[in-house]
């Protein structure tokens, strides 16, 4: 029986004022699950790159902030440089369960999938209970079926920040001409079903509490309507 390549494993943080959680975050990652983790601060007002030199992590420093896309283009660019077979994107807000990360990567690590997402909304019940605000629920709920039905998928969220992704698709995805806000996750997603990429998800549970980053109802709405937009563009091509 021929044995499967070990396949390296790079997590990348996108932080941005993670002074106080960014600990708890890289701590509770299953030793062994990965080899590396990169954190690229952008710009941050606190001691999140101080804790993140502390705990002995590569940390990459943005002079001036990039916003939320600019960040992951930077994470992924260093992750390509160290070789990364699989890259997952773990926000250091603890907003997402560190623990679950074997669970995400290994639909990947057997085939199955080019790109995995961790999915809060698989029972509306399980998002509403983890303290998401019901205005966001219904957002990611409208969006969510308008992108099912443009892209042809049966996801159950696209707006996840947990994300798992193969050398394959970073490599094949134009990434860096994307926006530097946060549609760029938006624009991934679609550019990876113009790809033909498999595209999976696990469900996760849903953590909103005072440390974690979100957006507020005006950004909100703003990311919505560029959504909508990015899938307008992709239906008239």
């Amino acid at each position: 029986m021929q044995l499967m390549k070990k396949q390296k494993v790079v997590v990348v943080m996108p932080a941005y004022n993670a002074e106080k959680t960014i600990e708890k975050t890289y701590k509770e990652i299953p030793k062994g699950s990965f080899d590396s983790v990169i954190v690229v601060d952008d710009c941050s007002r606190d001691k999140t790159v101080n804790v993140s030199k502390k705990l002995g992590l590569k940390t990459i420093v943005h002079p001036k902030n990039k916003g939320y896309g600019g960040n992951q283009k930077t994470c992924y660019t260093e992750a390509l440089k160290e070789k990364a077979d699989i890259v997952v994107m773990l926000h250091p807000d603890y907003q997402y369960d560190p623990k679950l990360l074997p669970l995400l990567i290994e639909p990947i690590k057997q085939g199955y999938f080019d790109v995995m997402l961790g999915s809060r909304m698989q029972t509306r019940e399980g998002a509403l209970s983890g303290g998401m605000p019901i205005y966001k629920y219904l957002f990611n709920r409208m969006l969510t079926l308008i992108e099912n039905i443009t892209l042809g998928l049966n996801l159950s969220e696209y707006h996840s920040g947990y994300r798992a992704y193969t050398k394959r698709a970073l490599e094949k995805i134009p990434f860096k001409t994307f926006s530097d806000d946060f549609v760029f996750d938006q624009q991934f997603l679609i550019s990876a079903r113009s790809h033909k990429l498999r595209i999976g998800e696990i469900a996760i549970p849903t953590k909103y509490f005072p440390d974690a980053s979100s957006i507020n109802f005006k950004r909100s709405v703003e990311y919505g309507l560029s959504t909508i937009w990015e899938l307008i563009k992709y239906v008239s091509k």
